[in-house]
């Protein structure tokens, strides 16, 4: 619980308060939602969305690696979710090299992280971005992995809608 309340003091001395003028305020063009529409309206029952800009930086909503029926094999899962990463960092103007931060949460750490990380130097390369890894006790629905993820956008990039 303690991490938890540095972690919201440090984001809320990273990021200014202010009315609704203020740059640092969530607007439709600063907030991107889901593509698909089973996507949107799951965003829209619980109230969030794929990623927020602040400024240069991009915060995406935690993305679930699941394994299919019948999977045995966690990578196909860990490959789904990082194209999802993928496909939302390029519409926010980004890609896998602007990644600074991660945090993963695991059902089970040690049996995740080694297929996890593979697929993830397939789309991550070096130098690599910082990463914590958590193990928790359950995710949504069949979910092993969540993955969290900032980056930071380069000053040239625009919003793809």
């Amino acid at each position: 619980m303690r991490r938890l309340s540095l972690s919201v003091a440090a984001v809320l001395a990273v990021v200014p308060l202010g009315g609704p003028t203020s740059a640092q305020t969530r607007s439709q063009a600063s907030v991107l939602m889901s593509e698909s529409e089973q996507g949107r309206q799951f965003q829209e029952e619980y109230g969030f969305s794929d990623a927020v800009i602040v400024g240069d930086t991009i915060y995406l909503s935690g993305l679930v690696a699941g394994t299919r029926l019948g999977e045995t094999d966690m990578k196909p899962a860990f490959d789904r979710v990082y194209k999802s990463i993928g496909a939302i960092l390029k519409r926010a103007g980004a890609s896998f090299g602007d990644i600074v931060d991660m945090t993963s949460f695991h059902t089970d750490v040690e049996a995740q992280l080694k297929p996890m990380s593979e697929v993830h130097k397939t789309y991550v390369k070096a130098p690599y971005p910082a990463w914590t890894a958590i193990g928790v006790a359950k995710i949504l629905g069949n979910g092993i992995t969540e993955i969290k993820i900032t980056a930071r956008r380069p000053a040239a990039a625009g919003i793809r809608k």
